[in-house]
């Protein structure tokens, strides 16, 4: 009989035995295998969390207890447990449940999260907020070796101290070992401190030896110091008891078991508690387990072969061809990555170039100065990261990029809408953040033509600091007389009309075909979005409307720096800004989103119709 079917909340885990347990997991297997097949999503991290969040409900009480998971594109199996199970076929889908963690969805879900490193950061917050109120439950992160590499992590760990008694850390390692060294000894020893029964024991000789007259105090002091020395010569490494943890590790993170004994000890500690757990990416589906980082992140796939159902060019690929063949005639040119050289197609130039290729783990500010570091001697360095992700080293990008006056390429990836990751990954608000830098050149091309052609542009004819932000996946249908003209913008159609479309990037495809549906319209495409080319302007001055469509926040965008040189060169008519304003996007599929804000063909069609009907 299934397990799965009688568990509907953290409560029914309560009553299972080991082997029901075990069962149990196995069960979830596959139906994570399952749905991400058809749905997409993150399956090599969350089959390798399968039995620790299992163990974790098993435990604690949820959300008495609070759990962060970090990043959390690793909830899946706290989704099914935490009363989700009847809507896990809706995961990613419009209107269904997110692949992250979203407190809106349960009271389960603690914190919206999609970036990583932040976990630790918000379980010191939520324990420190526990200690002020006197609440009871402790606070959980779950943060992988991946996130580890981010700086935020490591703020938070000093920030830890030595009296957070309802905080726990868990470090689950599936890739590389953070601690030195832990062999058999420390292995052994791990096991005698976790046994429920070793627990027991020292709780009752410690508070035998409290009692003891006068000598009490000092002598526990005394035992306590021993034992602290001798965990740090079987550990070898000290840096999380430094911090002020009580360090656990390494537990066999698919024992459940073991993962329950060692999740009870740190439940009973008056102290901050480490659990170094190690874990298989992609555990029990063999596909996943060779190759974790290509099911890290995947589409709809066979379940039989483990192959992608949709293939093909993307931009992301047209990208890393271009940096290979241009980086085997210039020998300045470096790629860096954060953590993201398949995701961003940097895969093949880190094989041909391994000492031109950096990957500096998921550490965007860290990759943007580092950055700057090659560009000061005179190297060419290429980041190559998603919209999302490098908004997070905006300061960087600032003052240690555009005011040092510093050549680096940006291939912004990812950029406007990414479909159904949602909230946390559109690539929507990067056209508003480079878009303030001063001396940041910024292009926006719409085909795999146009993006080859201005990435040569950034690295060889333009000074300084130059973004190219590219869309997710392949290019869109052009009209078969579009001639792509290499320059700052152009013109596509009759600029006699009295209504023009001005867009950029993925939208001026939906734009250039909305045109021909249009009566006395044309479209003035910009491919250098910033600065903008103020000769651009003198086709609009026969205008009686000007629509700008953009795929990006509306607040700080392009629209509105186009808006203000229309005043600027004294152009009067009526203007439309048609974008996201002042929202986050849901999660959908592209073609969805581009509908809901209106930057589809048939939404621009209506758009100008409707007004033209308003007018009339």
């Amino acid at each position: 009989m299934s397990l799965l079917e009688n568990v509907n909340s953290p409560k029914d885990l309560k009553k299972l035995n080991i082997k029901q347990l075990n069962q149990l997991c196995a069960e979830i297997r596959n139906l994570l295998i399952s749905t991400v097949s058809h749905n997409g999503g993150h399956l090599s991290s969350n089959l390798g969390v399968v039995e620790l969040t299992v163990a974790l409900h098993k435990v604690f009480n949820s959300p008495t207890d609070q759990i962060v998971f970090d990043v959390g594109h690793q909830c899946y199996t706290h989704k099914i447990l935490t009363g989700r199970k009847d809507e896990f076929s809706t995961l990613r889908t419009e209107n269904g449940i997110s692949g992250f963690t979203r407190p809106d969805e349960s009271v389960h879900d603690i914190f919206s999260s999609g970036h990583s490193s932040t976990s630790i950061s918000e379980a010191v917050g939520l324990a420190n907020a526990k200690k002020i109120k006197g609440e009871k439950g402790k606070v959980i992160a779950v943060i992988g070796d991946g996130a580890l590499t981010g700086g935020l992590a490591y703020e938070a760990l000093n920030n830890c101290g030595f009296d957070n008694s309802n905080l726990i850390v868990i470090l689950n390692d599936n890739e590389m070992s953070i601690s030195k060294n832990v062999g058999s000894v420390a292995h052994s020893l791990t096991e005698i401190r976790t046994s429920p029964r070793y627990f027991t024991f020292k709780s009752k000789f410690r508070s035998a030896i409290l009692h003891i007259p006068k000598i009490g105090n000092e002598l526990n002091r005394i035992i306590t110091a021993i034992s602290s020395k001798i965990r740090r010569q079987v550990y070898h490494s000290t840096f999380f008891e430094d911090l002020g943890f009580r360090y656990y590790g390494v537990i066999d993170g698919h024992d459940i078991e073991a993962l329950i004994d060692v999740l009870n000890a740190a439940k009973t500690h008056t102290h901050s508690t480490l659990i170094h757990i190690s874990t298989t990416k992609g555990k029990g589906y063999n596909f996943a387990e060779k190759n974790p980082t290509q099911f890290h992140g995947i589409g709809q796939f066979d379940i039989n072969t483990g192959e992608p159902k949709h293939s093909g060019q993307t931009f992301s690929s047209v990208f890393g061809e271009w940096i290979c063949s241009s980086a085997k005639n210039d020998s300045r040119i470096c790629a860096v990555t954060a953590a993201m050289a398949q995701g961003t197609g940097l895969e093949e130039f880190s094989n041909i170039f391994p000492n031109r290729f950096f990957d500096v783990g998921i550490a965007e500010q860290h990759a943007v100065t580092f950055s700057s570091g090659l560009a000061k001697n005179s190297l060419v360095p290429v980041f190559a990261v998603y919209s999302t992700f490098l908004q997070r080293s905006y300061d960087q990008l600032i003052h240690d990029t555009a005011m040092q006056n510093l050549k680096i390429i940006f291939a912004v990836d990812r950029a406007g809408f990414v479909g159904e990751d949602g909230e946390s990954h559109q690539g929507v608000f990067d056209v508003c953040y480079l878009n303030s830098v001063p001396g940041l050149t910024v292009y926006s091309p719409s085909t795999f033509e146009e993006l080859q052609n201005e990435l040569y542009k950034a690295v060889y004819k333009d000074r300084g600091a130059v973004a190219v932000r590219y869309p997710r996946g392949s290019e869109r249908v052009l009209p078969e007389d579009y001639v792509y003209e290499d320059c700052d913008y152009q013109v596509y159609g009759d600029d006699s009309g009295e209504i023009a479309l001005v867009s950029y990037g993925r939208v001026f495809c939906e734009c250039a075909r909305a045109s021909k549906k249009i009566n006395n319209c044309f479209v003035l495409k910009l491919n250098k979005i910033k600065p903008i080319n103020k000769d651009s302007l003198k086709h609009l001055n026969n205008c009686r409307k000007i629509y700008f469509f953009e795929e990006a926040i509306k607040t700080g965008g392009i629209g509105q720096s186009f808006a203000e040189a229309l005043l600027e060169e004294g152009i009067s008519c009526e203007f439309v800004h048609v974008a996201v304003n002042d929202e986050f996007v849901k999660q959908a599929s592209v073609e969805s989103q581009l509908n809901k804000y209106g930057l589809s063909e048939q939404e621009i069609i209506n758009e100008v119709l409707n007004g033209e009907k308003e007018k009339a």
